[in-house]
């Protein structure tokens, strides 16, 4: 038999047409091309078939998109004497949800061959039964449907009896025999008949009766039943021994109590649920009705009577359905995630629900509770999508228990529930926050590396991996240098560490940024400042600015006999380089001469005088200051201040060897400076004298040679001889002193050399100056700086420069 196949699509469902009796793994259609689906999508969406409440007929090969058959399909076991018969299922895909609807049409072929119930029937009919008597035969039955099914009946032979073939009003074929000529028991006692059923399919198949009919003696009347047909209703779950009819029939010859009846070749079913009295004929419910099951019971009754004949009639049932089945709920897909940035309407689970009751009762509600942000859908018959309705947060809720509630609109209702657990994974969607906007730490100075300095904490209400924070220090520098010379952090604990030692008068304080950062996927971050603040360590003691001391010098503050009470010696000066109580400067005299002349002021180190200076006092004074810190522990720095108590430069000069001898006090800076004024001074002075003695050579040379013939041979030179008692040499006595100098005047004698050229080699008179700029040089340090001293003064007229005496 050819087959044939179809398919069409219609909203949200695709229908296909395929004969009953297909082997296992036979072609159905192509669901990813009728669908417009992407043979990959069905792979990664785990295409999958879905049949609620039976059996799965129907397989899905995903790498090809084919619908196959998965198990042999009996149109007759699946839809029974339905003419229509189709079965359905879903196609469901995941992530995301698709739900496709197949019906696949089961078409009927003709593999059922009528069947009589027994394979002979017998009569007993009274030979003097009249011709166009009716005797009701049992029908065949055919499985198959349309031209499949049973189509007509043939008698052979047909000498007495002949056919007659009575559609019923639900389609049946009842089938009478009817006599033709009258019987003679005498002549034939025994009839035998062969009644053939014949379907319409191609090929036919036929089924076969044998007839036995027994002629008895005259009995002229048949029994007859009140009504052809009983029509009467039961609903199901009826109680065992409930009356559903009473059947009835008359014989004109006997009375009724003498007729029997009885269920004509009945069903399992009816064998199981119903019996039949055969003297009263009351049928009763002697088993469990489900509507579900059946709806209702055709049953062909006879009644007999004494003499053998008969009579038939059919009582139809109707079973009323009850409200006794509760929805049944499917979950067909069910996603136990779903990420917190679903979007409004993600398909959370697809359900089906069932109810086998009819009408009302079967009509299904299905909802959710109205709290939560689930919505339910219809989306084909019996099948619902359970969606989002609103925007879901994790952190606010984690996970939802969904409780589905299907209602039937029976009278009183029936419902069921059936709970889904939810879980809401994580989504990025929170950066990580610190507990604070900003951050300030302190840290001492001469701090040891690798000190931890602060903590910081960033909190991520996300989840997982992310909310794993990690920290770091943002990109920057500081003073030319990177951020990460100065500190470090842990970037699992947030704990910030000095990366050196750090010195408050270099650095006070600075500012870097620290970043959060999770672990998602893009990660997410934030920033918070930091403000590292130096604090100021006790490390420097204070430095004295004034008064400026060195080891070759001596400073000398000079006081006037006639100061007063109060007068300002001098004024110590001294900083501090530390900050704050560290730099908090005292003075304090620690040492004097005497203790009863001089004060120091204790904040601001000014050195005055206690008392009247007097004659009596000491020329020369020396005042040890110290300066100290409030630091703890505290540090200091002493100074010593030379006074001389005088009236005029004399007094204190007299006085200078004296200091020079007495002060301890060094200052390599003041000591640099003389140094470097006297060597400048004996440099300049050295080339003047060599500047000088080349011009005076140059100038004898050139005389010498002018004078002399050039022939006359060059006469030694001898010095004269000098008597006795004479000087041999000239000096040069220059003296400086001042008016009312109390001193003997200073005197310092300088030689010169008196020369006489004539007739003098080069090399004799090279000789000569040598010496006297070495006699020249002579000096001493004492008398040059003297020198410049007073010759700086105002005193010009007492200068040696301008006052020169010959002896």
């Amino acid at each position: 038999m050819a087959m044939t196949l179809s398919a069409h699509m219609a909203t949200g469902q695709i229908r296909y047409s395929i004969p009953e009796e297909m082997t296992v793994g036979s072609f159905v259609g192509n669901i990813g091309t009728d669908l417009g689906l992407d043979p990959k999508r069905l792979v990664s969406g785990k295409a999958r078939v879905f049949t609620a409440g039976g059996s799965e007929y129907f397989g899905l090969d995903r790498e090809k998109g084919h619908l196959i058959v998965k198990e042999r399909i009996d149109r007759e076991q699946l839809c029974g004497e339905l003419s229509a018969c189709s079965t359905s299922f879903n196609v469901i895909l995941e992530n995301p949800m698709e739900l496709h609807r197949v019906i696949v049409d089961i078409l009927d072929i003709n593999d059922n061959s009528p069947a009589f119930p027994r394979d002979e029937i017998e009569l007993e009919i009274g030979e003097g039964t009249p011709p166009g008597a009716r005797f009701s035969l049992e029908s065949a039955i055919d499985p198959d449907v349309g031209m499949n099914a049973l189509q007509k009946y043939t008698l052979h032979p047909k000498d007495h009896f002949d056919i007659n073939i009575q559609n019923g009003p639900d389609g049946s074929k009842n089938v009478e025999m009817v006599l033709q000529t009258a019987l003679d028991r005498e002549k034939k006692t025994n009839h035998y008949l062969t009644l053939t059923a014949v379907d319409g399919g191609k090929p036919q198949r036929s089924g076969t009766v044998k007839i036995h009919v027994l002629v008895l003696d005259v009995n002229d009347n048949f029994p007859v039943f009140s009504q052809s047909s009983y029509k009467t209703s039961v609903i199901e779950n009826a109680a065992k021994g409930t009356l559903v009819t009473t059947i009835s029939a008359s014989d004109a010859d006997e009375s009724s109590h003498n007729i029997q009846y009885y269920f004509e070749h009945p069903s399992a079913s009816v064998k199981a649920l119903f019996t039949i009295d055969s003297e009263s004929g009351e049928v009763r419910v002697i088993g469990e009705i489900d509507y579900e099951k059946h709806k209702q019971f055709k049953i062909k009754v006879t009644a007999k009577d004494h003499g053998g004949l008969t009579d038939s009639s059919v009582i139809l049932i109707d079973v009323i359905d009850v409200n006794d089945n509760t929805p049944k709920i499917t979950i067909m897909s069910f996603s136990s995630a779903l990420p917190e940035n679903a979007v409004l309407g993600t398909v959370v689970a697809m359900i089906n629900v069932q109810d086998l009751d009819s009408g009302d009762n079967g009509r299904v509600t299905c909802s959710v509770d109205r709290d939560l942000p689930f919505k339910i859908e219809s989306s084909l018959t019996n099948d619902y999508n359970l969606v989002t309705d609103s925007t879901l947060d994790r952190e606010q809720t984690q996970e939802y228990n969904i409780t589905i509630t299907a209602v039937d609109g029976g009278s009183p209702s029936l419902s069921s529930k059936e709970i889904l657990t939810l879980k809401i994974s994580d989504v990025n969607d929170h950066a990580p926050q610190f507990q604070q906007q900003t951050y300030n730490a302190y840290v001492l100075e001469n701090n040891s590396p690798s000190v931890s300095i602060i903590s910081v904490k960033a909190e991520d209400a996300d989840w997982g991996p992310n909310a794993r924070v990690s920290y770091f220090i943002a990109d920057g520098d500081l003073n030319g240098d990177p951020l990460t010379s100065y500190v470090s952090i842990n970037s699992d604990s947030g704990v910030i560490y000095a990366a050196k030692s750090f010195d408050f008068e270099q650095l006070k304080s600075f500012k870097i940024q620290v970043k959060a950062q999770d672990g998602g996927s893009p990660p997410l971050s934030s920033n918070t400042t930091l403000n590292i603040f130096i604090q100021d360590q006790n490390d420097n003691a204070p430095q004295i600015l004034y008064p400026v001391q060195t080891s070759s010098s001596v400073v000398a503050e000079m006081v006037p006999r006639s100061a007063d009470v109060g007068y300002l010696v001098t004024k110590v000066v001294a900083v501090d380089v530390d900050s704050g109580q560290n730099a908090w400067l005292s003075y304090k005299l620690q040492k004097a001469t005497d203790r009863a002349l001089f004060e120091v002021g204790a904040q601001n180190g000014e050195i005055r005088t206690v008392r009247q200076v007097t004659d009596k006092d000491a020329v020369k004074h020396r005042l040890t200051v110290v300066v100290e810190d409030n630091g703890q522990p505290s540090r200091s720095a002493t100074v010593i201040v030379n006074v001389a108590v005088a009236d005029s430069f004399p007094e204190v000069i007299s006085e200078f060897t004296n200091f020079k001898h007495d002060t301890t006090y060094s200052d390599n800076l003041t000591f640099y400076l003389i140094m470097a004024l006297a060597v400048v001074s004996v440099l300049f002075i050295f080339s003047l004298i060599a500047i000088i003695s080349v011009k005076i050579y140059r100038w004898r040379q050139n005389r010498l040679f002018y004078k002399s013939a050039p022939n006359l041979p060059v006469i030694p030179y001898y010095p004269p001889v000098y008597a006795d008692g004479t000087l041999q040499r000239v000096y040069n006595y220059e003296m400086c002193g001042t008016t009312d100098s109390r001193m003997s005047d200073i005197k310092f004698v300088r030689p010169y050399s008196q020369n006489t050229l004539v007739n003098m080699s080069r090399a004799g008179t090279v000789q000569r100056e040598k010496k006297e700029q070495e006699e020249d040089a002579d000096l001493s340090f004492e008398e040059e700086l003297l020198h410049k001293y007073f010759c700086a003064c105002p005193w010009t007229a007492l200068c040696p420069a301008h006052s020169n005496t010959a002896y």
